[in-house]
């Protein structure tokens, strides 16, 4: 992990105090992926697909405990 906060970069095991809010926004599906399985000579095909769901999400703060 890593915390930009202006000049200041904080990373690794020191980041054990800090805090990250946020909102989801929304969900979305991405592509549609569409694959082929197919063996000669057995008379075997199977197609298949998938969509990966994202969320959309805003950091609306993050805080460090001293």
């Amino acid at each position: 992990m890593l915390l930009v906060d202006g000049d200041k970069v904080t990373a690794g095991s020191a980041l054990k105090g800090v805090s990250v809010t946020g909102t989801i926004l929304g969900e979305e599906k991405g592509p549609k992926i569409r694959a082929l399985t197919y063996k000669s000579k057995a008379n075997q095909r199977k197609r298949w697909g998938h969509r990966q769901h994202y969320s959309t999400v805003e950091i609306t703060q993050i805080s460090v405990k001293a």
